[in-house]
């Protein structure tokens, strides 16, 4: 049978809702005696197709093995042969989309709280409304019917206003609507309970098997691409290379083996088995995800699709019926996945999914007499933080992930599959795809089962709460615990969780704010925490106002600029780049010119080929320790300490690595990230207070700023690091692990006289924003170069030292830069998180990245990319010449531009000169 003809039997499959229950009223299943389902993995239907042969006979080798024929796999292989990829074959183990893409709702929303997934969203809708139809002339099943947002509260309102002003970036057409205005466009609406509601015009629906086979015929029409269904992958064959790097060799199948060096896992919650199968960890979970179909409800026509956050329900319109859904705080997991399960259903739980039939009432109340005409209760894939799973495993070379979108694969998928084909060509995507990244994860979570379980569990339970700027997860908690933990713990300290570390947010004067095991919400009949002060400090910070502990973060902030602070930043990654090439390593790695005397500390990014920025970091020349020890590792040739952020350490690891194995050097990368301790103690009276601690002068002649060396606190040895990410002067204190309370205690106890306070990140994101400092992955992000960040200073452009990504940086620097970071402040003290609208001279010329408040210059600060809207570069002059205006929540401040810094513009208290 041709998979011409495989493609029409599953889209007639599809389009027809199929009738597994017999009609009923929505009333019928709210009450005490809804019908339980049976239990857990009982299948409805589990058939797949009737026919074992593969459609296709296999080719012996390709340039790129795709498995999985849902969504994510038919738009990466469209994409890879659209980018002229000249050999790729795409393996179904049965028939395109018949795993979890079949009974997808197929929704699209234009607006997130992201840029980058509006943009994402973007070539999604461009691809299925507009690409594919000229193309192929066929039609993807796309309907524009519109999407509305409803919010019960302000701070829901507050959210959806965010969007708006995000949205006007990007020229996504939305409105903010009154209940009587919500009424008149949707009549059959409850309103009563309404504050308001967001509406998207352009919004619509999307169908899986229209959409799916429409990519497949437009993939196979450019000729490089073959479609083989009924061909289960068996195995995948990992070699290591002669510098013992794991790389992707072949796939197996039931049917015979692929020679190709790139395979793409599109396998949806089949995914996870399939990277076991190269050794690779991919970290999701399956859940039981369901919507039910109506019948015909008069007057429902071309009504908008519905989401109602706060009630947890989405209203799709299905032609003249709704589809009803969303997302419960008990969802069913699929434990045992089943490698035969296609075009299969389970049965639908009622308990669990009544929730949404009540919201759902509440908000259309004719379907309370309104039967059911077919429920859909299918496997979803969900992850640790509700993002997708994306590309190159750090396991093994070649070995891409596209999996794990949370039920959001139909809408993500043509930004994605574009973003993903992009990344296997070129080795990176062209947007900043971190948030998608595997590598977002440490390597020792992928594989943690209660982590996955856990954190997954919470973002499907959280997916329709409101995201608020300063939330935190309740869930896979105390993975990682710095050496200071318990002793931070009980003098307040309030933690926030990045890259399973728990690392200080602030300090709370009621005391002891422990993170317990997690409860799951009070689901599977486990209690729910009471009087849980973690929760409750965490509760009384969801507003987009000023929290509450505003002025206790300003208090160490203050105290940081007038006295000073100790911040354990411990969670930093700490890695050794040492042997006979390390200093070639380092030259062509970092932007700045490391290689200078043992002693010194640089300030340096990493770039990639196209110049954007991978990371940001500091630097250190060090000699081999005598003997080894984590301060100071033994080995040959030329040493270099690299000090991390702690949440994008496995990225920087992965970077880095993956360089130095395509360029073949002798040298090493070592991580001693758990092994040390790192206190920052920073302020004008830090010299005072660690002059009687340290062992060492500390004066500007012998201790000056960008330097370091091994010296001696309480006994113990420390490397001592004149730098500042808060802009006084201060040190950093490298620690070994077993010491770190004792060197900890004695700084404490040393500055109790001088007023010495414990400060967390919170006030590090105030003081460092303050100061001008950049964020890696909100003002610095890779497809921002150092040019258009400011950073043109850590480019050793002046030399002729070659570096990863030079030429980019110089083409750009001789073309003009086209946008460029700019500082604002607000004389109005509004709070802004980021994401708000800039206004150039009455337009739209960019969005905040990033937003706090300064307590030293007492006036908000925010950072944000701006363009010429006639085309041209961004010059300064083009910067100071303009009235700039911020859209925060469809309001419009007048905003102040700056090209230094509003903080100690010359740089004087870091150098010590106050």
């Amino acid at each position: 049978m041709s998979y011409v003809s495989c493609f029409l039997r599953a889209a007639t499959r599809c389009h027809l809702p199929p009738p597994w229950r017999s009609p009923r009223p929505f009333s019928s299943v709210t009450g005490p005696t809804a019908k339980k389902s049976v239990p857990y993995q009982k299948t409805l239907k589990e058939e797949g197709s009737g026919s074992r042969e593969p459609s296709q006979p296999l080719p012996p080798s390709a340039e790129v093995v795709v498995v999985g024929g849902g969504s994510l796999g038919c738009q990466t292989t469209y994409h890879l042969a659209k980018q002229g990829v000249t050999s790729v074959v795409l393996l179904e183990r049965d028939r395109l989309t018949s795993g979890t893409t079949w009974h997808t709702a197929g929704l699209l929303w234009q607006l997130r709280p992201s840029d980058v997934e509006v943009e994402l969203l973007a070539h999604t809708r461009d691809v299925v409304s507009r690409e594919l139809p000229a193309e192929t002339g066929l039609h993807t099943g796309w309907v524009e019917n519109g999407g509305l947002f409803i919010a019960s509260n302000k701070q829901r309102l507050d959210e959806y206003k965010r969007l708006m002003s995000l949205g006007k970036v990007y020229g996504v057409e939305s409105y903010v609507l009154t209940p009587a205005q919500t009424k008149d466009l949707y009549p059959l609406m409850n309103i009563d309970d309404l504050y308001g509601t967001l509406y998207v015009p352009k919004d619509g629906t999307m169908d899986p098997a229209g959409t799916c086979s429409t990519l497949a015929r437009a993939a196979t029409a450019r000729g490089a691409t073959v479609i083989i269904e009924n061909c289960p992958v068996t195995g995948i064959q990992v070699r290591a290379d002669d510098f013992g790097v794991k790389r992707v060799y072949a796939v197996e199948t039931a049917h015979g083996t692929i020679q190709t060096p790139c395979v793409v896992n599109c396998a949806g919650v089949w995914a996870r088995a399939l990277g076991q199968l190269a050794g690779v960890h991919v970290p999701l979970v399956a859940m039981h995800h369901a919507y039910v179909v109506t019948e015909r409800i008069e007057g429902i026509q071309n009504m908008p699709n519905v989401r109602d956050h706060d009630a947890s329900v989405y209203l799709r319109l299905q032609g003249d019926a709704l589809s009803v859904g969303g997302y419960e705080s008990n969802p069913i997991f699929w434990e045992e996945v089943s490698e035969k399960f296609a075009f299969g259903l389970f049965d639908l739980d009622w308990d669990v999914f009544t929730q949404h039939i009540e919201g759902a009432i509440n908000r259309v109340p004719v379907l309370e007499k309104t039967g059911i005409k077919s429920t859909v209760c299918g496997p979803e894939s969900f992850t640790a933080d509700h993002k997708p799973l994306m590309g190159e495993a750090p396991e093994v070379r070649g070995f891409f992930l596209g999996c794990g979108f949370n039920s959001a694969g139909m809408m993500l998928g043509g930004g994605c599959g574009r973003e993903l084909a992009h990344w296997i060509i070129h080795g990176r995507p062209e947007k900043d795809m971190y948030g998608y990244d595997i590598r977002r994860f440490h390597h020792s979570l992928t594989d943690n089962n209660r982590w996955i379980r856990e954190r997954s569990h919470e973002s499907y339970a959280k997916n329709y709460s409101v995201v608020f700027p300063h939330d935190e997860p309740l869930a896979g908690r105390n993975v990682r615990k710095d050496p200071l933990h318990e002793e931070l713990l009980r003098q307040g300290c309030v933690f926030q969780e990045r890259h399973g570390w728990e690392r200080p947010g602030w300090f709370s004067p009621g005391g002891a704010a422990p993170v317990l095991d997690y409860d799951y919400y009070g689901a599977y009949g486990r209690e729910r925490h009471r009087d849980y002060t973690y929760n409750q400090l965490l509760g009384s910070e969801y507003t987009f106002d000023f929290p509450p502990h505003h002025d206790i973060i300003k208090s160490e902030c203050l105290t940081c600029r007038n006295a000073l602070a100790l911040f354990d930043m411990s969670y930093f990654g700490k890695f050794y780049l040492v042997g006979p090439e390390a200093t070639k390593a380092a030259n062509w790695l970092f932007t700045a010119d490391v290689s200078k005397a043992p002693g010194s500390t640089v300030y340096t990014c990493m770039l990639n080929k196209r110049g954007g920025v991978e990371s940001d970091l500091t630097v250190s020349r060090i000699s081999p320790g005598e003997p080894a020890s984590p301060l100071a590792p033994a080995f040959e040739g030329d040493g270099y300490y690299l000090a991390i952020g702690g949440a994008v350490a496995q990225h920087n690891w992965s970077h880095i690595t993956t360089v130095l194995q395509d360029m073949k050097l002798q040298c090493k990368l070592l991580d001693c990230s758990e092994e040390l301790g790192m206190m920052s103690i920073q302020g004008p009276l830090s010299r005072v207070v660690l002059q009687e601690v340290l062992d060492t002068d500390l004066s500007n002649e012998a201790f000056p700023f960008s330097t370091h060396k091994l010296t001696t606190v309480a006994g113990c040895t420390v490397r001592a690091m004149r730098l500042s990410f808060v802009g006084e002067m201060g040190w950093e204190l490298h620690v070994p692990r077993t010491d770190c309370v004792k060197v900890y205690q004695a700084v404490m106890q040393a500055g109790a006289r001088h007023g010495i306070t414990n400060a967390g990140y919170r006030a590090i994101d105030s003081l460092s924003i303050e100061k001008g400092y950049r964020h890696w992955h909100a003002d610095l992000r890779p497809d921002d170069t150092p040019l258009e960040a400011g950073l043109a200073f850590t480019c050793k452009l002046k030399s002729s030292i070659p570096f990863l990504g030079r030429e980019a940086v110089e083409a750009q620097k001789a073309k003009g830069i086209f946008r460029r970071l700019v500082c604002f402040t607000t004389e109005e003290k509004v709070p802004m998180f980021g994401l708000e609208a800039v206004w150039r001279d009455g337009e739209v010329v960019g969005h905040i990245r990033r937003a706090d408040f300064g307590f030293a210059i007492d006036k908000t600060i925010a950072y944000g990319y701006i363009r010429d809207p006639a085309g041209g570069p961004v010059s300064l002059d083009f910067v100071k010449s303009g009235s700039y205006q911020l859209e925060r929540m469809g309001v419009t401040y007048p905003a102040r531009a700056h090209t230094k810094s509003p903080f100690d513009p010359d740089n004087k208290r870091v150098k010590g000169f106050y």
